[in-house]
């Protein structure tokens, strides 16, 4: 597992350890997030280094960890929308992904027996933004920063072994308790001063930590599971919808809108994620049969700020 010590796998650790995994987690340093029993626990190993570093992956025990894996699920790379887009943080952003997973996949090229199933993430920037176009995996690659960067992530993840069998998720807003998108509006909100972002028209489709956990272990244990995946729950909204929905989750107004400009002045380029939306369903997961523990926003809010009460 890389990428896989931060929000999304906070859950999913506990989540794969559950149903009988042994976890390998490839890190930069053991998370501190996690509680003190996965951080002893006897079904994980922590390999200290630098995934990003392609030669880590010629070498020593990430070649060994591979070796005797039967599955890599690889999340790794820097938040996209968390910092202003200088030159020097969107090359960060392009080599957390791409030299990762080119050193993973030419480990996995160099081995006798490769692991079975790669899962590599992706996200639904993939598509660019629009406010009128439903995106499905079906559709065209976006021509912006975001679309050209997945677009060369997901590549990167193709020139896996043959035997190897390759689920790229495309995922969309992940929302979970401690973290994530929530994670920083929450406090906000709580305070009575929260609204939406911008106009508030842009699409947001978003998917809830534990429905991407359920789809992670499908994929890793499922052998009809393959291709290409969006990781949205079925009804994307609004972020007026959203915020709304939020505000009344938490029993507090949602009225004071965050103004575009100033999201601008913060985050540059950056801005456009959280600006410009997209739609997007995902025909692949009902095609495939899953079943959403969480369709509807409103359930998934519910259940995550009852979380953040208790």
């Amino acid at each position: 597992m890389i990428g896989c010590t931060g929000f999304i796998g906070n859950e999913l650790v506990p989540y794969l350890l559950r149903n009988g995994h042994h976890l390998t987690i490839v890190s930069r340093s053991k998370a501190r997030t996690f509680t003190k029993e996965l951080l002893s626990s006897k079904d994980i190993t922590y390999l200290e280094c630098n995934p990003a570093e392609e030669s880590n992956w010629s070498k020593g025990a990430l070649i060994d960890a591979l070796d005797a894996a039967d599955g890599v699920i690889n999340l790794a790379g820097e938040p996209i929308a968390e910092r202003r887009w200088t030159s020097s943080h969107c090359q960060e952003l392009v080599n957390s992904r791409l030299k990762t997973t080119r050193g993973i996949i030419k480990a996995m090229n160099q081995l006798k027996r490769p692991p079975r199933v790669l899962i590599n993430a992706s996200a639904i920037g993939f598509y660019g933004t629009s406010s009128d176009t439903n995106f499905t995996e079906e559709s065209e690659c976006g021509e912006d920063f975001l679309g050209t960067l997945c677009k060369q992530w997901e590549a990167a993840a193709t020139e896996k072994p043959k035997s190897t069998r390759l689920i790229i998720l495309r995922i969309g807003i992940v929302l979970g308790k401690g973290g994530g998108a929530l994670g920083k509006m929450l406090p906000v909100f709580k305070a009575g001063l929260g609204g939406p972002i911008g106009d508030g028209s842009q699409w947001m489709s978003w998917i809830h930590r534990t429905d991407l956990c359920q789809i992670v272990q499908e994929g890793l244990t499922n052998k009809s599971w393959s291709g290409i995946i969006n990781c949205v729950a079925p009804n994307p909204v609004s972020m007026n919808q959203f915020a709304t929905s939020l505000g009344k989750n938490l029993g507090r107004p949602s009225l004071l809108a965050v103004p575009g400009p100033i999201l601008k002045l913060l985050l540059g380029d950056g801005a456009r994620v959280v600006l410009e939306g997209q739609k997007v369903e995902s025909k692949k997961l009902n095609k495939l049969g899953y079943q959403f523990q969480y369709q509807e926003l409103n359930k998934a809010l519910k259940a995550i700020t009852q979380m953040t009460k208790d």
